[in-house]
């Protein structure tokens, strides 16, 4: 893995989005996946471990009151701050532990999905996850424009003007607390390893997200806590209307 603290880069903000938006920031480090085979199927044992202790940890008296602490506090200020409800659009931690509560435990979704989820709840910090090899130059926030493609494949979804996107120099790949595109991750057709194949670039993670090593590049991006007070000042002035990001 080589020495020394993982590498992280902060990415880029269209002058729009950092003029509207001063606090925001887009941390990104890359990482490599050692699991053979589609990051998709189900989880190992110890993650599925992993999941249901923090089902039996998070009650609901937690569930109640998360809104009231300081990160998932922050997030909705900044939600209304562009123009999301966070009664009606809730933020990931509270989307989270809304169907924790329904479901009676914390749904697996796959690998890749449940390393996420435990990242989130752990930290009350949005984490998600794109393809490295997917991703040209570096990563940013931009809005997005009348019917951009979501993502590089042909089938890929049509977005509305005015969307928050994470993008690089080509394309948006993530809706901003939202669906990523689908071909953001891309599932091997043959073994990560063998005779003749290159060795990706260094090894690298966020110390808050859990660390996949091995041989498979997935850059992960999460978003900083926010700092609630910047953004109370911020919701504090006067609004014209929604914003359309």
């Amino acid at each position: 893995m080589g020495d020394g603290a993982p590498e992280t880069s902060e990415g880029w903000l269209a002058p729009e989005v950092e003029q509207e938006l001063p606090g925001l920031r887009l941390l990104a480090s890359e990482t490599a996946v050692a699991r053979p085979g589609s990051l998709t199927a189900d989880s190992p044992r110890g993650i599925e471990e992993r999941l249901r202790e923090l089902s039996n940890r998070v009650r609901g008296a937690r569930a109640i009151g998360i809104r009231r602490e300081p990160v998932p506090a922050a997030y909705r200020v900044f939600f209304r701050h562009i123009g999301l409800d966070p009664d009606v659009v809730r933020t990931p931690i509270e989307e989270a532990l809304l169907e924790r509560m329904l479901r009676g435990g914390f749904p697996t979704g796959g690998f890749l999905d449940d390393v996420l989820m435990i990242a989130l709840i752990d930290t009350g910090v949005p984490v998600g996850a794109l393809d490295a090899q997917g991703v040209e130059g570096r990563l940013g926030i931009r809005s997005s424009r009348e019917a951009e493609p979501l993502g590089r494949s042909e089938s890929a979804p049509l977005l509305p003007q005015g969307r928050l996107v994470i993008a690089d120099e080509g394309a948006a790949l993530a809706v901003l607390f939202g669906e990523r595109a689908p071909d953001s991750v891309h599932e091997p057709s043959a073994p990560v390893r063998g005779p003749g194949r290159r060795r990706p670039g260094p090894l690298r993670r966020r110390g808050a997200v859990v660390l996949l090593p091995g041989a498979r590049r997935v850059r992960r991006l999460r978003f900083p806590r926010l700092s609630a007070w910047r953004f109370r000042r911020l919701s504090a002035a006067r609004l014209d209307g929604p914003r359309r990001w």
